[in-house]
């Protein structure tokens, strides 16, 4: 494994217990010791924990952050998202700016992003995808392709 982005619907599927994703946190706990999120994807679960009035999984998702790793939003990640904004929108493909921003915080820290919606990333040039909602050998066998 190599050092990753975990995106919002990865740490959903995280906290809903999803067997192949809670199998490779924890191998990716052991080899790195923290998770990295972004500011972007702590607002995102937060806003959307709060919407909901889940103040317990609120109080988890805290102590989660606290033992992890919260990426800010530097001018580089900024940088870096506003050129594939500019690019993709030419190209008549545009992306949401919070997917933007989530993957100029990734490219700009040289990490993995870690999402289940890869059709969406795929676009995004030079920035490397992983699902752990696969199994450990399908991602194996499509990591080798």
């Amino acid at each position: 494994m190599k050092p990753s982005l975990v995106d919002t619907d990865t740490l959903s599927f995280f906290f809903k217990r999803h067997p192949s994703v809670v199998s490779s946190f924890e191998v990716y706990s052991q080899q790195y010791g923290r998770v990295n999120l972004s500011i972007i994807i702590y607002y995102e679960i937060l806003s959307g924990l709060k919407h909901q009035d889940a103040n317990k999984k609120l109080e988890v998702f805290f102590d989660f952050a606290a033992q992890n790793t919260v990426l800010s939003l530097t001018e580089e990640a900024a940088t870096i998202a506003s050129e594939y904004y500019a690019t993709l929108r030419k190209q008549g493909q545009p992306l949401e700016d919070i997917d933007l921003l989530i993957a100029g915080i990734a490219l700009s820290n040289n990490l993995v992003l870690v999402t289940h919606n890869t059709k969406h990333f795929e676009r995004i040039e030079g920035l490397e995808i992983a699902d752990w909602t696969l199994d450990f050998h399908k991602r194996t066998e499509n990591a080798d392709r």
